[in-house]
């Protein structure tokens, strides 16, 4: 057992109501039976309560690390009160504006701070309704690890990010707990992001230190859903286009062929002609239901040589006339 002694100057005897006293000054456990005051006492558990003046952190410095996360500074007197109590770590905090009876949590970043002093982030301020200089109770309290949380973008603009979880991911590692009603803030490709936490589970505040946490998002403020009746009106309205893109159209295979001899005999080809052969632009159906399937069938051109053949005589296939490579008796 850890046991501090307090050695005092004979000449100066203090009785033993004093020295009692001063040895549970010491807050610390005690083995009381060696001065004979019988048996032995143990430290009761105390919590960290102390009130300081607010200030926000661009009153101590150029510290974008604090203000864009959701810890604080506080003195070193603050520290050395809470190595002598018996708290749960990591060290989590409940600010109190009892004026305005509002509440909000944070952890604690530093003890570099001016004796009687805190600073916190502006955000936090603006949920506190506090100004600069504003009294306000700090408690520390133990909070349980946070499963699920909530919230809601305050700007559209929110949906402009590509990975909206992986980039809250990445700014709540700054955060040490969150509070339901709370609006937190980050920073992402210097633009800067407002978020209500609408939820946590399982608790009105939660920690976030080393957890597994479900993220929801909900609509952002100000975002309205397309009307999909005024959608389907104004596409069976639209008329459908059924012009040519263009007067002449790709006619393929209308090349000059080559022949690896070099002769020109047969490598000369017609240029195909097709009536109204010219490419349309595609149309989407508009009225096309589900589970259906629509076949559009256009008449085949006729292929016009030049010819003065009649332009309605139909193709036959396999017309023609047979040729054998062996001529033979009664066969010409």
């Amino acid at each position: 057992m850890l046991c501090y002694l307090t050695f005092v100057n004979t000449s100066d005897i203090i009785g033993e109501s004093q020295l009692f006293r001063a040895i549970l000054a010491r807050e610390d456990s005690v083995n009381l039976r060696m001065f004979g005051f019988g048996p032995m006492f143990h430290d009761i558990g105390r919590t960290f309560n102390a009130t300081y003046r607010c200030y926000s952190v661009t009153m101590y410095g150029d510290r974008e690390d604090v203000e864009r996360g959701g810890k604080i500074i506080m003195p070193p007197s603050a520290l050395d009160q809470l190595t002598r109590l018996h708290i749960q770590y990591p060290m989590l905090f409940k600010l109190t504006n009892k004026k305005m009876k509002r509440e909000s949590h944070c952890g604690v970043l530093e003890f570099v701070a001016d004796e009687g002093r805190i600073y916190i982030p502006y955000w936090m301020m603006k949920n506190l309704v506090l100004q600069e200089g504003d009294l306000v109770q700090v408690d520390n309290v133990s909070l349980p690890v946070a499963t699920f949380a909530k919230f809601q973008p305050q700007s559209v603009d929110f949906l402009d990010i590509t990975n909206p979880k992986a980039v809250l991911e990445n700014a709540l590692r700054s955060f040490a707990c969150l509070t339901t009603d709370d609006m937190i803030e980050f920073k992402y490709n210097e633009r800067l992001y407002e978020l209500r936490v609408l939820e946590t589970k399982p608790g009105k505040a939660v920690s976030i230190i080393e957890c597994d946490m479900n993220v929801d998002f909900a609509p952002s403020v100000g975002y309205k859903e397309p009307d999909p009746q005024h959608r389907e009106e104004h596409h069976e309205t639209e008329p459908m286009d059924q012009t040519d893109t263009t007067e002449t159209g790709f006619i393929p295979f209308a090349c000059q062929g080559n022949r690896l001899d070099g002769k020109k005999k047969g490598a000369e080809t017609s240029p195909v002609q097709l009536p109204n052969a010219t490419p349309r632009r595609g149309v989407p159906n508009y009225h096309y239901k589900k589970g259906t399937i629509t076949f559009i069938r256009t008449p085949r051109p006729t292929v016009s040589n030049g010819n003065t053949e009649d332009k309605s005589k139909v193709f036959e296939a396999f017309s023609g006339e047979g040729q054998s490579l062996r001529k033979t008796k009664g066969r010409k």
